[in-house]
């Protein structure tokens, strides 16, 4: 057998998703050691994760098939991914009218794709697709799907959106348990609020700041079998929080 090359000894991660809090996750995980690599479609965020020392590669994560071959990619490179995060923004049709779809009684019949089939088709992609991947490579690695509050409550006016969330956090409940016997752990980020641009020196308190939500990710990735959470709800100071 040939022996692993020093890199391929590190810890390995691969982050659908790699602006703002993607790139955020990106960052911290290169500053612990890790060897990285960054997933998204568009030309300028993959320039961005090469500028930070990660592996860009091109995917979309609403494509079972992209989803596994970037992970192939990641393996070939690395020799093994430890951590595969789901970080990108799903988005479905053009998501015209009122944020979360708006009242059911004045909704749209094609917003319900937008709001809440798609969410939900996307994690189905990305957390299906770990599943077998990690499966066949038989160790130890951990998944984490990041979604929003609304995975929490429904609110007026944003029942389609709160649609899409539930089932992002049911598809990652049965994930977590069908994958727990061979080792590997899922785990729901549910950000409880907006999450501040990367770039901003504002320090909003209602905001979550994405640094906060990498270190998040990293110690979800840190956990041994003996201690593994399953969801992590972060809610920033400034945010009403609602138990």
């Amino acid at each position: 057998m040939t022996p692993l090359s020093p890199s391929q000894q590190q810890p390995a991660a691969l982050i659908f998703g790699a602006r703002n809090l993607g790139r955020a996750i990106i960052d911290r995980l290169i500053a612990d050691g890790w060897n990285v690599a960054g997933s998204a479609r568009s030309d300028e965020t993959l320039r961005g994760v090469e500028a930070a020392g990660a592996l860009p590669l091109r995917a979309d994560v609403t494509d079972t098939a992209a989803v596994e071959d970037a992970l192939e990619r990641m393996a070939s490179r690395y020799g093994t991914v430890d951590l595969v995060v789901n970080a990108a923004s799903a988005y479905g049709g053009t998501r015209e009218g009122p944020f979360g779809g708006g009242p059911l009684a004045e909704a749209a019949a094609d917003a319900f794709d937008a709001w809440a089939a798609a969410p939900a088709r996307s994690a189905f992609s990305f957390l299906s697709a770990s599943a077998r991947f990690l499966k066949r490579q038989g160790r130890p690695a951990t998944i984490v799907q990041v979604t929003g509050g609304s995975s929490r409550r429904a609110m007026p006016g944003r029942g389609l959106w709160a649609a899409g969330a539930f089932g992002v956090r049911a598809l990652t409940q049965a994930a977590a348990l069908e994958l727990r016997a061979d080792g590997i752990h899922v785990a729901l980020l549910i950000v409880d609020a907006g999450i501040e641009p990367l770039s901003s020196r504002e320090g909003r308190p209602a905001l979550a700041d994405p640094r906060d939500l990498a270190g998040a990710v990293a110690c979800l990735a840190s956990q041994s079998a003996r201690g593994f959470t399953h969801e992590l709800v972060i809610t920033p100071g400034g945010e009403t929080w609602v138990p």
